[in-house]
Formats: structure tokens, sequence, C-alpha cells
């Protein structure tokens, strides 16, 4: 895997989770438009005594020029979770109700991102590195749970070392959270470590384990481990399939989803 394919990864920056950009768009040549369209089901009692069902379906537009890529990401969100819980963000951690079980539905929080590719390139061309950053928008009701209604900024460095069929990828970076009405969030540092490899030519199976502090200091930090198969079809279309599952009270039990992505 080459640059031109780096947006594998941006699964794992926009939102420090595999899961949470819904898609991975692959990058093509310059001035090349890809849109994509995701959909997750994760699942998890995130320390109460209820489980929250969590649906998240990103829309995506990635634009790509030679040593820059662009993002925007709208989603729809719907949580089953007991009244009162807040989805802090699509990659923040999620504040538990204590009232009878509800269904809210609504626009999530618009992500949008941007990757400047090999700000380091090792002369084999075998390592690189790339600087990714997200403006989370505050777009989601916070009268429904669905967002803070806050602004949060990330910044983050990706790292690839190239092989023949494998390239080891791996991620580290921080987020500043916007603090909504009655809560004091933590900015929070994020980790992901992983590989995809090439079982054929056109198909990529993958892991990652992704690791991120917890923005209020009673909860666990949130782990999670997920796996992935990607496949072309043609030159222009993609799909992929996950899984992942969590590691203690932040995480969700388990989870799964599904992309399409399609270049222009």
């Amino acid at each position: 895997m080459d640059k031109r394919n780096r947006l594998l990864v941006l699964a794992v920056v926009l939102s420090g989770f595999v899961a949470g950009a819904g898609a991975d768009a692959v990058r093509a040549e310059e001035g090349r438009l890809t849109l994509a369209l995701g959909t997750e089901y994760t699942t998890g009692e995130y320390g109460g005594e209820k489980s929250i069902e969590d649906l998240y379906i990103p829309v995506t537009a990635y634009y790509d020029l030679s040593r820059f890529s662009f993002r925007l990401t709208v989603p729809f969100l719907q949580v089953k979770a007991p009244e009162g819980t807040l989805i802090e963000t699509p990659d923040g951690d999620i504040i538990v109700g204590e009232g009878p079980r509800t269904t809210e539905s609504g626009i999530g929080d618009v992500v949008a991102g941007f990757t400047v590719y090999d700000v380091f390139l090792s002369a084999s061309g075998d390592v690189a590195v790339d600087v990714s950053g997200n403006v989370k928008l505050g777009t989601a009701d916070e009268n429904k749970g669905l967002g803070t209604g806050e602004t949060d900024f990330s910044l983050g460095l990706d790292f690839y070392r190239f092989f023949d069929r494998f390239t080891a990828i791996g991620a580290l970076g921080y987020t500043w959270r916007g603090d909504p009405e009655g809560y004091d969030l933590d900015n929070t540092i994020y980790v992901s470590l992983g590989g995809s490899y090439r079982v054929a030519t056109a198909t990529r199976v993958g892991v990652f384990y992704d690791y991120r502090q917890a923005s209020l200091p009673e909860n666990d930090d949130p782990q999670e481990l997920s796996v992935f198969l990607s496949r072309w079809f043609g030159d222009r279309w993609m799909l992929r399939g996950y899984a992942l599952a969590g590691f203690g009270d932040s995480s969700p039990d388990f989870g799964v989803g599904v992309s399409a992505s399609r270049g222009f």
C-alpha cells in the first residue's frame, strides 16, 4: 500500500477509532472526489444498568490534491438509551442517563478534516508520516442527547511502514474538547495501532487496536479491537465490512459496520 491508499486509515484518525468514520475511501489521482456511505451499529451498557444502542450512518466526501486531502462527514444518528443520556461525540464518552429507555434520532456532529501527506518520507519510500486534523462541529441536538453542542478540535500524526503485502499503521493525536453546560470535559490523547494485509490484488484484511483517554475523570479509558475486510470492484467502487469489541465500561460491548465508497 502506497500513499494513494492511505485514506484507509482515516477510519481510525477521524474519530480515534476504526469505526468512527464509517468509510475507508481510498486516495486516487489528484483532484478526484470520493463519496462514501457507512452504517454502524454498536451496543453496550457503558457502566449503566440498561443497554445503549447506537446506529450511526455517516455520509463522507473526500477531495484529494497531490499533497493534501480534505473531507467532510455528515452523519445521521439514532440512539436507544435511558432518558438523560448524552452522546458526547462520535469518539467521546457516553454519559449514561437514569430515566426510562427512549429513542432519539437526528443529524449528528458534522466533522471536517484534512490530511497533509508525506511530512516525512524516507529515502526508500517505505516509511512515511502524515499530519491529520479534524474539527467536530456541535451540530447534533444536545436537547436530545445526541451531542454536546460544542466544537472539538483534533490534531495527530499518522505513521506508515510499507512492506510487500503488509502495511503497519499507527496514529497518535490529541483532542481539545468544548465543555457543555454542567460538565468539565478533559482534553484527551488517542492512539491507534494496527495494519493492513493484501490477500489478493483487490482485497485487504486488517486489524486495529484503539485507545483514548476518557474525557470524564471517573470513566474508564475507552479501548476497542476491530477487524475489517475491504474489496475493490473495478477502480472506483470499494466495499468494507468490520466488527469491533470494546474493553471496559466506557466502550461498547460489540459493534458491526459496513461502508461503500465510489470515486469520480
